[in-house]
C-alpha cells in the first residue's frame, strides 16, 4: 500500500511511499497481540507486594479460650489470619511475573497491530526530524497541523534522537521510540502512529 509523506510542518508532499504488505497488510491475529501485550504488562510489574502471616506477627502464641465447654466457636491464638490483627491467610508474597513469549509471536503481534493501524489509516509517514536543539513549540505546530492535538500520538524514529525526544517528552499525549525499541502495547496505545522515514526499512528489517 502507498501512502503520502508529510513535511516537518505538517504538509502533504509530492512524495509517496510503499508500505510493505508482509509487515501492513498481514491477516492480524489477535491471541498472538493478547500473548504480546500480556508479557509487556506483566514484565514491568516489580512483583514486590507482601503481607504478614500468622508466623510473622509479633504477638502471644497461647490458646484464647478452652476448646470446649464455652458455647462458642473454636478459638487458636490470637495471631489467627481469621481474628483483627491477626496475619493474612494466603497473603501475597513477592515474586517473578515475567514470562516468555516465542520470537516469531512476538513479530507476528507486532504486524498484526500494524495492520490494524493501516486498515484504519492510522499510520502517518512523516520526513525525518531534524532538530538542532529541543523544540517543542514546534513540535506542537506539527501535530497541530496534522489536527491530531486531541489524540495519543507513537512517533517512530529509524534513529535515537535526543533533540526530538525532548521536544516531545512534556507533551502528555506523546511517546517516542525508536524502530528497534518498538512494542505491540504502544501501538495499540496509540491512536495516530507516526513514522519517520529513516524507520520504515528498520521496521520492515525488523519483522520481516
Amino acid at each position: 500500500m502507498e501512502a503520502k509523506v508529510y513535511n516537518t510542518q505538517g504538509k502533504v508532499t509530492s512524495k509517496k511511499v510503499t508500505l510493505a504488505d508482509s509487515v501492513y497488510g498481514v491477516e492480524p491475529n489477535d491471541h498472538a497481540i493478547y500473548l504480546d501485550v500480556k508479557q509487556h504488562l506483566a514484565n514491568k510489574r516489580q512483583g514486590t507486594h507482601k503481607a504478614k502471616e500468622r508466623s510473622e506477627i509479633a504477638g502471644s502464641t497461647k490458646k484464647i479460650k478452652k476448646q470446649k465447654g464455652t458455647g462458642g466457636a473454636r478459638v487458636g491464638n490470637a495471631k489467627s489470619g481469621t481474628r483483627v490483627g491477626g496475619g493474612r491467610i494466603f497473603g501475597p508474597r513477592p515474586r517473578n511475573y515475567q514470562f516468555k513469549v516465542n520470537v516469531k509471536v512476538k513479530r507476528l503481534a507486532r504486524k498484526s497491530a500494524f495492520s490494524y493501524k493501516a486498515k484504519a489509516k492510522d499510520i502517518v509517514v512523516l520526513e525525518d526530524l531534524n532538530y538542532e536543539t529541543p523544540n517543542t513549540k514546534g513540535f506542537i505546530t506539527l501535530v497541530s497541523s496534522l489536527k491530531l492535538e486531541n489524540d495519543k500520538i507513537l512517533l517512530v524514529l529509524g534513529n535515537q534522537n535526543d533533540q526530538v525526544y525532548m521536544s516531545a517528552r512534556n507533551l502528555k499525549k506523546v511517546k517516542v521510540v525508536t524502530a528497534d525499541s518498538l512494542n505491540t502495547f504502544d501501538l495499540l496505545n496509540a491512536q495516530k502512529v507516526l513514522l519517520a522515514e529513516s524507520s520504515l526499512e528498520k521496521i520492515e528489517n525488523i519483522l520481516n
